[in-house]
């Protein structure tokens, strides 16, 4: 009886076996290994929205009114993403020397500056707004109940490392 038992238990522990996760993918110190997010065409394309979507239920728990996606917005922080990666280095100027508001000028924004969020990593847009939501300074910027705009994009590089930036205006 307990061989029976044992026979037909057998395929069912293989199975949970294969559920776990591979040696290969475990780190000396038996976490996963960070995974590099690659952003293709078809992902692209959903970015803004899974971006908009987030941090308009960031927005709404918060009780501060959604804001939408402004394609002057996205060409600023397109810019902006694109020198950052540039210049190796994240930060609020351009190699030119440009400021945020330079850049909304630029593209003819004619609101106002919110502010301007940005990050240099190789994570997912939502995995880097949580970040942005978990910093004071940004999570300030994400929820000021003034912006009613956004604009948001990225670089990734071919080593994985994306350049992302928000730009959030009035």
């Amino acid at each position: 009886m307990h061989r029976r038992a044992f026979l037909i238990g057998l395929p069912a522990l293989a199975g949970l076996a294969a559920c776990g996760v591979p040696a290969s993918q475990l780190g000396p110190d038996g976490l996963p290994l960070p995974q590099v997010y690659r952003i293709d065409e078809a992902v692209a394309g959903e970015i803004p929205f899974r971006m908009l979507d987030g941090l308009n239920s960031l927005r709404q728990a918060r009780g501060v009114p959604a804001v939408q996606l402004d394609p002057q917005l996205t060409a600023a922080a397109a810019t902006h993403s694109r020198d950052m990666s540039v210049q190796n280095r994240p930060w609020h100027f351009g190699s030119d020397g440009s400021s945020p508001l330079d850049r909304l000028r630029r593209v003819g924004y004619q609101g106002r500056l919110i502010g301007e969020v940005i990050s240099e990593s190789y994570e997912t847009e939502l995995e880097t707004l949580a970040a942005w939501a978990g910093d004071p300074e940004t999570r300030a910027i994400l929820l000021d109940p003034q912006a009613v705009r956004m604009g948001v994009s990225w670089l990734q590089e071919s080593s994985g490392k994306i350049w992302w930036t928000m730009v959030l205006g009035a």
